[in-house]
This record gives C-alpha cells, sequence and structure tokens, in this order.
C-alpha cells in the first residue's frame, strides 16, 4: 500500500471510530484537504444542487457562500442538518456514511472560507485564449475533445472546485495537487523507469498513462521499486501571470462545468 493510500484510509477509520464511540460525526476535530473538498463537491453537485444552487444561494435566508445558516453555523450542527434534515421544511434527511458527511462539509466550508481574491472582474473569452494559446494548457490537460490526457481531465473543474482552490493550483500546484492526480514513478526489475500519472491500482497491478498519453500496465511483482512523486509536474505560475490574467483563466476554468462546457 502506498503512503497516500496508507493517509486516507487512516483518516477514514478516525472518522468511523468517532461515529462508532458517540453515535455522531464529529467535523470540528478534521482538518479538510483539497481532495475532501473536491469529494464534496461532487455530493454536493448530486444531492443538494437541485434546491440550494451550484453556490448555494437559492434557498431563501440561507447562502452557503457566504456563511448564512438558518440553523447553527459549526461544523457539527451541519452535520446534524444534514443527516436529520429540518422537520416541516422541505430538507429530507439524508443516509450519507460518516465519512461523507464531512466531504459535503469539507465543500460548504470551502464556499464560505476561500473566496476568490483574484477572480473577480475575469473575462471567460480571454482565459479560454490564454489557455488553449500562450499558456499551452492543453499540452496536458484536456477540455471535452481537445487537449491531452497526461494531466487531469478538466472539463468539469469548475463544478467541482472553487475559484480560490483553482488559483492555488495556478500559483503553487505542488501545495494544491490531490492525491488522485499525483504521478508515480516505477522502475522495474531490468532497470527501466516509468512515469505516468496514476489511473488505477490494486493490490497486483498498477496502470499509468505516461507523457506520451500511452496507458502503461506493469505487474507490481515485475517491480523493484515504486512511489509517488512529491512534487506536480506542473509549472507555477506565481510571478508569470498578471492579476488580469489569473483573473481570466481562473473565471474560464470556473466555467467548465462538464456537459455545459462550450
Amino acid at each position: 500500500m502506498t503512503t497516500v493510500s496508507m493517509s486516507l484510509t487512516m483518516r477514514v477509520f478516525r472518522v468511523l471510530f468517532v461515529v462508532l464511540a458517540t453515535g455522531a460525526v464529529s467535523a470540528q476535530q478534521h482538518d479538510y484537504t483539497p481532495a475532501d473538498v473536491e469529494q464534496g463537491a461532487r455530493l454536493y453537485t448530486l444531492h443538494c444542487a437541485a434546491c440550494h444552487g451550484p453556490d448555494g444561494d437559492m434557498i431563501p435566508s440561507v447562502d452557503l457562500r457566504r456563511g448564512q445558516f438558518r440553523r447553527g453555523s459549526s461544523d457539527d450542527e451541519l452535520i446534524r442538518t444534514i443527516t436529520r434534515g429540518i422537520p416541516g421544511t422541505p430538507m429530507p434527511p439524508t443516509s450519507f456514511p460518516g465519512p461523507q458527511v464531512l466531504f459535503v462539509v469539507a465543500y460548504i466550508r470551502s464556499l464560505h472560507d476561500f473566496p476568490s481574491q483574484t477572480s473577480a472582474g475575469g473575462d471567460p473569452a480571454r482565459g479560454r485564449a490564454w489557455f488553449e494559446g500562450k499558456g499551452a494548457c492543453l499540452t496536458c490537460h484536456r477540455v471535452k475533445d481537445k487537449g491531452s490526457r497526461v494531466g487531469p481531465d478538466l472539463s468539469d473543474i469548475g463544478a467541482i472546485r472553487r475559484a480560490a482552490a483553482l488559483e492555488r493550483s495556478i500559483l503553487n500546484p505542488n501545495d494544491s495537487i490531490l492525491p488522485q492526480h499525483r504521478f508515480i514513478r516505477a522502475v522495474t526489475r531490468d532497470g527501466v523507469t516509468i512515469t505516468g500519472r496514476r489511473l488505477n491500482e490494486d493490490t497486483h497491478t498498477l496502470q499509468l498513462i505516461d507523457s506520451n498519453e500511452r496507458l502503461v500496465s506493469v505487474s507490481k511483482a515485475d517491480l523493484r521499486e515504486y512511489g509517488t512523486l512529491q512534487t506536480s509536474p506542473m509549472p507555477s505560475y506565481q510571478g508569470k501571470l498578471s492579476s488580469q490574467e489569473l483573473a481570466d483563466i481562473v473565471s474560464y476554468l470556473v466555467s467548465l462545468k462538464g456537459s455545459d462546457t462550450p
């Protein structure tokens, strides 16, 4: 088991221990990671956005983005509201397992706690032109049917990551890379080095996509060593973009919503 997967497993075990020991999930003691927020974004989009809206502001007197709630605003109170619902209102109880509830709360917190400082006033059209042109981002990333599969597909990135998180990824990619997007370096028993983005991994095999967009599947029994790279292959754009260019790029990325992407 890799260091990353062991870390995630231990975090889940800690959450389950709290559930079993107290009968409830306590989120106050947990630090949320970018991976938590992304998983929460997917759950929120699937289960919550129809009523609350993509930005959490469609319920009267409730604005998740501004941290405005009808009930208490602590993490534990949010968990109780999500799991138990609010009797006499359209808010139903949910049956999220303990860890999933934490992910949803992590995403709700990300709406309010990390407001974007530079994306206001950005122009998505200019951002797209930079992304596809000067930035050469399609060399690694893919949007719908254009670009490379070497890096993560960004076709729906605006639906699962907030503007502030996207800004951090652009300026400090090493600090913002999600565990599932990290690259793997593997060395075969014959001394051949293979580097690529991990697509799948189980007990016996490892599947990567390399820098030439080739799918590589190897048996772990044939590897002399393998491990997760702690740095991102994406360059930092800190100091390379004006505030307006950064705002334009982030605005374009935020506009990417999967099937709604132009």
